[in-house]
C-alpha cells in the first residue's frame, strides 16, 4: 500500500508539474484543456470506487445546508428584493456516519489558498489524489460537503450574531462580521452574487451526477446508451465540479481577509454553466431514451399477447394522441382505420427506393383478394424525415397502388425498432402477414409470393410448410423469363439452364452444349430432346439484366422459404447449392419440365458435357438423368471446389449456421460487401 501511495504521489506531482510547464510557458490555460487532456491529468489519482460508501444520504446533507445557507446570502444581500422559498428538508438513511475525518482532511486542502488557476488545479489534484478509492461521484460530494461545513457555518453565524452572543463571538474570530457590514454588502455586492450562484450552480451539477447513477442502476445500458456517454465524461465533469469548488473557497478568504485585489470567478462559472446545461441536454436525451424503451417493451408485451389486430396496428405505427387516417388508394380518399378492424392484414413495409416492379408483386394477390373483405393490404413507407422531394416520390408511388396507405408516416421509435428487430426489417420490402388477432403469421410473405404467387395463399407458416414440400421448383422461377419456357416444361422436355460472370465459360459450355444435344444417338436415336437457355444473355449475346436480378431474387426467395427447415431435404440442398454458385464463373440446372435433376457447377458440369462420349452408350439402358447424375457424382468426388453462399443480409433473417450444400461439414461464416449490379438500370438499385 505503501508503495503504491508513493507511486501516486509520483504521478500526481508529475502531472501538476507538466501542467505547470503549460500554464508558465504560455501555451495553454486550464480553461482551454480538452476533455482528454483533463481525463489524462486525472487518471493517476484514482484507484477503485469504493461503492459501499452513502454519497446519497451525504449529499442530502449538502443540499440541505447549501439551500439554506446560499437563501441566507440572496437576503442578506439583496434584503426586499429575494423570494424566500420554502425549503424542502430532506433526511439522509438513520444509519448515515459522516465521515468527519475524511471532511477535515479535504477542508484543510480548501483553507486560504493563494489565487490563480495553477493553484486550484495544484489543489484539485490533491484532494483527488486524498480521494482515490471512493466513485468518482462520492470524491465531488465529499468535497462538496467540506466546503459546504465552513460556508454554512459562516453564514449561520452571519444571520445569529446579532440575537446570540455566542454567534457574535465566533463571527468576529472567523471575520464574518468583517463581509457583512452594510458598507461591505454593498461593496462587494456582485462579487458575493457571483459566489453564491456558482455554488447553486456547482451543487446542481454534482445533483445531476446522482440522477446519471440511479438510472445506470435502473436501466439496462443497451437500451439507454446516453447513460453511459454521461458517466465516460463523469471524471472530466467531477474535476470541474471540485476545482469550482476549490475556487469559491479562495473566493470567500478573498472576501473574508478583504483583500481588495478581485479574484475573478467568471471562467469558473462559464465552465460550470456549460457542463450543467450539457447534462441537461443529456440526461432530457437519456429520459427521451428511457421513454423509447418503456414504449418499445410495452409494444413487444402487445404482440406476445395480442387481442385485435386494429389496437396492435396502432401501437405499432401511431404515437398514443396521433392515430391518423388510411389512403385507400383504389378511391384516393382517406378512410378511418377502422377497415382493418377483425381483418387478416398484409403489412407492405418499404422505403421510397422501391421500383414497379417490386410493386406489381404484390397487385396479383391485391386482385385476388379484394372481393374477399377479409384481406386487406397496407403499405407502411419507412421514411425517418420527409422532405419536399420525399413527398413528391411518395405520391408517385401511393398513385401507382390501389391498396390502403399510411400517409407521410414517420416511425415511432418503438414501432421503428420492433420492425427492424423482430421482423428484420433491412430497407428491402417486407410484407408481414397478421391475423384479425393480431398475431404475426409470417414476417415476410414476399418470399413465397414472389416464386409461388397466390398457389401459396394465405402466406402464412402453414403454407410456408406445406409449399416447401413441392418438388418442382425450378417451374415457377423461370416461367416468366421466357415464353418458350412454359412450353418446354408441358412437354417435359430436358433443359439445361446455365449462366455466369464467364463469358468464354458461357461460350464453351454453349458450344459443347449444343453438340451434346444434337448428338446423332441422344436426338435421332433416343428422341431424347434437350433445350438450352442461357440465363441473362440477350440473343445477341449481351446482358439482360432485369431477367438475371428476377431470377436470383426468386433463387434467394426459394432459399429463404426453405432453409429454416430443421432438416435439409434434397430439394434445399440443390437450391442452396445452385445460390453458392451466383458469382461463379459459370453454373448449370438440368431439369426435366420443372422436375430439377441436378445443379452443379460451371467446372463440373461442363466435365461432364464435354465426357460425353464416356457415357453416352449407357444412356440407353440407365436413362438420359440417370447417368447424368451419375458422371456428375464422379466428377464432384474427383475435384472438390470451396463452396461460398453469399446471401444478402437485408432479405431476412439469416441463418447462424449452414450446412455445406456438398459436404457434410458445416460452413464458415464471412461478412462481404457486395455491389453486384443485377438489377435493370430502370430500377435504379446496384
Amino acid at each position: 500500500m505503501q508503495s503504491l501511495a508513493q507511486n501516486l504521489t509520483d504521478s500526481v506531482v508529475k502531472v501538476v508539474s507538466t501542467t505547470k510547464q503549460h500554464i508558465e510557458g504560455g501555451e495553454l490555460n486550464l480553461f482551454t484543456l480538452s476533455d482528454p487532456k483533463v481525463l489524462e491529468l486525472i487518471y493517476a489519482t484514482h484507484v477503485h470506487a469504493d461503492e459501499s460508501f452513502d454519497e446519497d444520504s451525504l449529499f442530502v446533507i449538502v443540499e440541505n445546508i447549501l439551500k439554506r445557507a446560499t437563501q441566507i446570502v440572496d437576503k442578506v444581500v439583496q434584503g426586499s428584493q429575494v423570494h424566500v422559498e420554502n425549503i424542502e428538508e430532506r433526511t439522509p438513511k438513520a444509519n448515515f456516519s459522516v465521515p468527519l475525518c475524511t471532511l477535515k482532511q479535504i477542508s484543510s486542502e480548501l483553507s486560504c489558498k493563494a489565487r490563480g488557476e495553477e493553484i486550484a488545479h495544484k489543489t484539485t489534484l490533491s484532494i483527488l489524489n486524498k480521494l482515490s478509492t471512493y466513485s468518482w461521484e462520492a470524491k465531488a460530494v465529499l468535497t462538496l460537503a467540506a466546503f459546504a461545513m465552513e460556508f454554512g457555518d459562516f453564514w449561520l453565524l452571519a444571520h445569529h450574531q446579532q440575537t446570540d452572543q455566542l454567534a457574535k463571538s465566533l463571527a468576529t474570530l472567523k471575520r464574518v462580521s468583517v463581509l457583512v457590514k452594510p458598507a461591505e454588502i454593498q461593496r462587494r455586492r456582485q462579487a458575493i452574487l457571483e459566489l453564491n450562484n456558482l455554488i447553486k450552480t456547482t451543487m446542481q451539477v454534482i445533483a445531476i451526477f446522482d440522477e446519471f447513477e440511479k438510472l445506470s442502476l435502473n436501466y439496462d445500458l443497451k437500451d439507454v446508451p446516453g447513460i453511459t456517454i454521461a458517466l465516460d465524461r463523469l471524471p472530466v465533469d467531477v474535476y470541474w465540479s471540485i476545482l469550482s469548488v476549490v475556487a469559491c473557497s479562495t473566493k470567500i478568504c478573498a472576501l473574508t481577509n478583504d483583500e481588495e485585489t478581485a479574484y475573478d470567478l467568471a471562467p469558473y462559472a462559464q465552465k460550470v454553466h456549460y457542463i450543467l446545461n450539457k447534462l441537461k441536454i443529456q440526461l432530457m436525451f437519456c429520459k427521451k431514451q428511457i421513454e423509447e424503451a418503456e414504449s418499445y417493451r410495452r409494444l413487444r408485451k402487445i404482440f406476445q399477447t395480442p387481442t385485435e389486430i386494429m389496437e396492435v396496428f396502432k401501437a405499432l405505427i401511431f404515437s398514443k394522441d396521433n392515430v391518423q387516417p388510411l389512403i385507400d388508394g383504389s378511391t384516393n380518399k382517406t378512410v378511418n382505420i377502422e377497415v382493418i378492424r377483425k381483418r387478416y392484414v398484409l403489412l407492405y413495409i418499404t422505403g421510397l427506393d422501391i421500383s414497379d416492379e417490386d410493386i406489381s408483386v404484390i397487385k396479383p394477390v391485391y386482385d385476388a383478394t379484394k372481393k374477399d373483405d377479409q384481406y386487406k393490404i397496407v403499405w407502411v413507407p419507412i421514411v425517418e424525415r420527409w422532405t419536399d422531394e420525399q413527398r413528391k416520390n411518395f405520391e408517385i408511388l401511393r398513385a401507382k397502388m390501389p391498396w390502403y396507405v399510411v400517409q407521410y408516416f414517420s416511425p415511432i421509435a418503438a414501432g421503428f425498432k420492433f420492425v427492424k428487430e423482430e421482423w428484420q426489417y433491412k430497407g428491402k420490402p417486407t410484407l408481414v402477414v397478421m391475423s384479425p388477432q393480431g398475431r404475426v403469421e409470417n414476417v415476410n410473405a414476399l418470399h413465397l409470393i414472389r416464386v409461388w404467387g397466390m398457389k401459396a395463399f394465405p402466406f402464412n407458416k402453414a403454407a410456408e410448410e406445406r409449399i416447401s414440400k413441392e418438388l418442382n421448383w425450378i417451374g415457377p422461377v423461370v416461367n416468366n423469363i421466357h415464353p418458350s419456357i412454359q412450353t418446354w416444361i408441358k412437354e417435359e422436355k430436358y433443359i439445361l439452364f446455365y449462366g455466369g460472370k464467364d463469358n468464354e465459360w458461357i461460350q464453351q459450355f454453349s458450344k459443347k452444349a449444343t453438340a451434346l444435344a444434337n448428338d446423332p444417338i441422344i436426338k435421332d436415336t433416343l428422341k431424347i430432346k434437350i433445350e438450352l437457355f442461357c440465363v441473362g444473355k440477350t440473343a445477341k449475346g449481351g446482358e439482360d439484366l432485369g431477367i438475371l436480378g428476377r431470377f436470383w431474387t426468386s433463387i434467394e426467395s426459394l432459399f429463404f422459404t426453405k432453409v429454416h427447415q430443421q432438416k435439409a431435404d434434397p430439394v434445399t440442398q440443390e437450391i442452396q447449392k445452385l445460390l453458392s454458385y451466383k458469382n461463379e464463373s459459370g453454373w448449370a440446372v438440368l431439369s426435366k419440365g420443372q422436375s430439377v435433376i441436378v445443379a452443379g457447377h460451371g467446372f463440373t458440369i461442363l466435365r461432364v458435357v464435354e465426357e460425353f462420349d464416356k457415357w453416352k452408350e449407357f444412356v440407353k439402358d440407365k436413362g438420359f438423368e440417370v447417368v447424368f447424375m451419375e458422371h456428375h457424382s464422379k466428377v464432384i468426388q474427383s475435384v472438390r471446389h470451396c463452396c461460398r453462399l453469399d446471401i444478402p443480409s437485408v432479405t431476412g433473417k439469416v441463418p447462424e449456421t449452414m450446412q455445406c450444400p456438398e459436404c457434410p461439414r458445416t460452413m464458415e461464416t464471412f461478412i462481404a460487401y457486395k455491389c453486384c449490379h443485377i438489377d435493370a438500370p430502370a430500377n435504379g438499385h446496384h
